[in-house]
């Protein structure tokens, strides 16, 4: 994987509370609730981002990292937009990062998210890949068998998958992150800065 350059640390605002790695273990979601979006910002906004991301990019990450923070603020905090998470797993790292960040509580999902792509770089590069998202997913009150049977769970990873697939076959996404606004009526390719997002968004909310 490429070498990614290391960014400030930038407050996003919108970090949910993790447990400490020894908090009591909360149960893994039920598949299909699972599978269901996970929407950040007001479900009845008028502009929907899909964020078509993998959990191993960079690039992904870079937006994540950066560029979100300032985006939820100005536009999903305003309720001018929300944005929904799809996976698009490009590696078997990556699926199995996005089956730990869906058995997590719901409350925890953008918390733990935001962790993996934080912590991108040494979990992505360990020698076991799996073993270093279990360290991270207990923080988000997984148990070790919690986080075993998720990753034993075929059903969510063929799910996981299918989001991807639909994500092929509907928007024609071929790399990330790739967001599409409403339904396709505007796509940015890229990790692009604010001012893209912003001027997107503004001419969708005039309609």
């Amino acid at each position: 994987m490429p070498q990614i350059m290391k960014s400030l640390a930038i407050a996003t605002g919108m970090l949910l509370t993790l447990a400490l790695p020894y908090a009591a273990s909360a149960a893994p979601l039920p598949t299909e609730e699972a599978l269901e979006d996970r929407v950040l910002g007001d479900p009845n906004a008028p502009v929907t981002i899909l964020d078509y991301s993998s959990l191993t990019c960079p690039h992904c990450a870079t937006f994540h990292n950066t560029t979100l923070a300032q985006l939820k603020k100005d536009y999903i905090d305003t309720g001018k937009a929300k944005l929904v998470f799809r996976d698009f797993p490009f590696d078997g790292a990556a699926l199995r990062a996005s089956q730990l960040t869906r058995c997590a509580p719901k409350e925890r999902y953008w918390g733990l998210l935001d962790l993996f792509f934080q912590k991108q770089e040494q979990w992505s590069r360990a020698t076991d890949p799996v073993a270093a998202l279990g360290k991270l997913a207990k923080l988000a009150g997984l148990s070790q068998s919690d986080i075993d049977a998720c990753i034993a769970n075929e059903r969510l990873a063929d799910g996981i998958l299918a989001i991807r697939q639909e994500g092929e076959q509907r928007y024609k996404i071929e790399s990330t992150p790739t967001f599409v606004l409403n339904e396709g009526k505007e796509t940015i390719s890229g990790a692009q800065p604010l001012d893209v997002f912003a001027k997107a968004i503004d001419k969708l909310a005039k309609k």
